[in-house]
This record gives structure tokens, sequence and C-alpha cells, in this order.
């Protein structure tokens, strides 16, 4: 099936001229109705269902037609072409989302949650951006902004109506106000930690010495067979790549060359690129044979990952006997049997993301875009609360407030000068 959308003032009558409705029926505002797709000599080339949403109910908040064809593609250019013809045009890449947003339909974080959406691949990226494109980060951040605008509010109100005995505030009282917003805009700010994972996913990099089960590992992890795997040592002989989802994020696995002394040119030069993929890589996990006694190259290995940053290490061939001085590892598998691998699963995102830092999942901001902005916030806000401590006039605090409260409103939407006036004639009373 494949839709067509209109949208616009003269979206219905656009339609129109390309359908033809049974007698009786016609257009009715969100329901489905049956028609036929025509030519210009009315003879009928599919039979489609046509809705009309009316503003400002619809996606755009203004009147939208979808017309529901099958999805041959001939069918499909041939209804485009008519709407065309009709006095439609095409619309520019997100020009509905833009239009939705200019109306006021949605904020500017729904609409990038919109992106969001359509580029996810994994169910959880998914439910994380229509959470916040039905709102989610707005209800976050929407608190802080109307504290931060109650306390311009209150020095403005001080510095403009002094002689209508309006109190200014003490210190103490701007300190008071200011703390709950700068903590939650630092709290939100470094919740992108996180956010960051689920929008962008991590890499992970296997990495051992050869025949320990690096391959066997990667398909376990990626639940189909994608490596080639035999007994003989070196198989791998360049990095293999591919994504899988664990705990619902993105993670792009690569299985390497195994790792030992050699002096055969093609091993070599592949040993040379399971190093570059540790170093680039989010986290390395290390795999060790436990049916062979821990060897120098293993605990090399452990510690060169150790030293470029997040690592974990992973017993292999847990189901065969274990020798007695074999390596010791954060995880006991098996790839063979799949023993032990939900437990390494949860174990790789509690190395990047640990449990209960972010336990509700609207608590965290996933662009990057945010991200900065709040940052900027956070500096603004850290000057008030120095500057208010030392006694500095509120003029010059209202500087900085208003400097936190720009990236705010990029986020959330501008606030207007009559939004901080109406705030002062609400909270005080002043011309009485």
């Amino acid at each position: 099936m494949g839709v067509i959308r209109i949208s616009g003032s003269q979206a219905r009558s656009i339609a129109e001229t390309l359908l033809q409705f049974p007698r009786g029926t016609g257009w009715q505002p969100w329901q489905a109705r049956r028609a036929l797709l025509v030519d210009r000599e009315g003879r009928v080339v599919d039979e489609v269902l046509a809705t009309f949403f009316e503003k400002p109910r619809s996606y755009t908040a203004e009147d939208v037609v979808e017309v529901s064809c099958h999805g041959a593609p001939v069918v499909l250019r041939f209804a485009v072409e008519r709407a065309l013809e009709a006095g439609a045009r095409l619309a520019n890449p997100g020009e509905f989302t833009l239009r939705a947003y200019l109306n006021g339909r949605i904020d500017l974080p729904q609409a990038e949650a919109v992106r969001d959406l359509i580029e996810a691949t994994t169910l959880y990226q998914a439910r994380i951006a229509a959470q916040q494109a039905g709102g989610s980060v707005s209800r976050r951040v929407a608190p802080l902004k109307e504290q931060l605008v109650e306390l311009i509010a209150l020095l403005e109100a001080g510095i403009d109506f002094a002689e209508d005995d309006v109190s200014v505030a003490p210190a103490s009282e701007i300190l008071r106000r200011i703390e709950p917003v700068f903590v939650g805009v630092q709290q939100l700010a470094a919740s992108f930690r996180y956010g960051n994972l689920v929008h962008s996913g991590l890499t992970l990099a296997i990495v051992g010495r050869p025949n320990v089960g690096k391959s066997s590992l990667f398909n376990a992890l990626l639940e189909r067979e994608r490596a080639i795997v035999t007994e003989i040592p070196g198989t791998t002989r360049d990095v293999v790549s591919e994504t899988a989802a664990i705990g619902g994020i993105p993670v792009k696995l690569y299985d390497t060359a195994g790792i030992r002394e050699s002096t055969e040119r093609v091993e070599t030069l592949g040993i040379e690129r399971s190093y570059q993929a540790m170093a680039d890589a989010d986290l390395t996990l290390v795999v060790v044979d436990l049916s062979q006694p821990a060897g120098v190259e293993d605990r090399a290995l452990i510690d060169r990952a150790g030293t470029q940053g997040r690592c974990l290490v992973a017993g292999n061939k847990s189901d065969l006997p274990h020798a007695p001085d074999a390596p010791a590892a954060v995880i006991q598998v098996s790839a063979r049997s799949g023993a032990g691998i939900p437990q390494l699963r949860e174990a790789i995102l509690e190395a990047v993301a640990p449990q209960g830092a972010w336990e509700q999942e609207t608590g965290f901001i996933t662009s990057l875009r945010h991200e900065q902005l709040l940052r900027e916030c956070v500096q603004y806000l850290e000057k008030v609360r120095d500057a208010a401590g030392s006694g500095t006039p509120h003029e010059m605090l209202l500087l900085d407030l208003y400097a936190a409260l720009r990236p705010m409103d990029a986020i959330t939407g501008a606030t207007t000068a009559d939004d901080i006036l109406n705030r002062i004639f609400s909270t005080f009373c002043i011309g009485k």
C-alpha cells in the first residue's frame, strides 16, 4: 500500500479532482471513505481510501487529505502527477513536520524526535523517540524554565517597580530559587551520556588469541552465523563488523584477527587492524580460553585493553574442563551451548551504562544539540550562583539569567517580553 498526503488550504479541493466518491458519500472529518482514483476522462485507475483530517487537529494543523492506494509504483506516480496538475507541489524533505512546528502543533524537540523515530534501528530506540515525539523532553525542561522565568520576573519587578513598594529579593532567596534549576539542568545535561548510547549506539571490539572462540562469540551475540568459524587458528584475517541490538541499544560488533606473534604478511596486517579496532572501540571484549592455561599473550592483551579504555574479559569454552591455571574472567560463557551469553549482554550494558543511573525511560536526552544548550545554560546559572553570593547588583544578575534562558528557549521555544511582563503583573500587585 502507498499513501499520498496533501496538506494546505486547498487539500480537499485538489483531492476532489482525482477522486470520485460513491453517490451519497463524501468528506467526513476523521473518517476513511471509499473512493475511486480516476484519470482525466473519468476512467477508474484504482479503488482507494480517502481520509480527511480537518484543521487544526491534523498533523500539520492544516487541512490534510490522505489517499491510500494499492502500492503499485505506477498508480502512486499517477496520483502524484494528477495532484500536481491540480495545483499541488511536491513537499520538501521534512516539510510536513516543519509545518507542524511552524503552526504550533509540535515543538522543536518533538520535531527532532520524529526524525529519530524514522531513523530508529531498534524497538527501544523507537519507543524512546515516540515518547519524545509526545513531548517528554519538553515536559522535563518546561518546569526548570518556568522556575527560571519566575526568578527573572522577581528581579525585574524589584528593579522596575521599586517605587511601588515591591521588595527586592535578598541573596538568600535568589540562591534558594536558582539551586533547583541549576541541579535540574545539570542532571538533564549529564543524562546525555546514556542518551547518546541510545541514539547512536556503541562499538565493541572482540579480541583475543587465535582459536579462543572470538568468531563463535561474535555469532552468538549477533544470533546468526556471520563470521566463519573453524578449528584452524588464524581463520579470521580481517575485521568483520555487524550490528546487534543489546538491551535495545545498537551495538556494532567487530570480530578481529587472533593476536599472536606472526611473520606471515597477511596475518600481521590483520593483527594490526585488531589493535586499531581496540583503540577505536567504546568497549573492548577480551576473550580467553578457559580450557587452556593462561598465557603471556592473554595477560598482555588484557593489560593493553585496560589501559586504552573500558574493557571486559570473557572466559569462553566454559562447557569444557577448565585448565588448572585458566585465566581469570569477569564472566564465563560458552559460545557453543549459549551458557552465560545473557549475562555477557548484561555485563556489556553495565560497563557503558550502569544500572540505576537513568531508571526512567523518559529521564534522559538523546540530542547532542540539547546537551550543548543545557551545558551552556549551566555555565550561566553557575555564574549567577557565584555572583548572587557576592552581592552583585540585580541588573548584572539579570544579564546572566537571560543568557541562561536563551539556551532553554532554543530547546522549547522563545520566551517573549510579554511572558515576563505577564508574570510580573500576575505575581505582584503593582499600581494599585
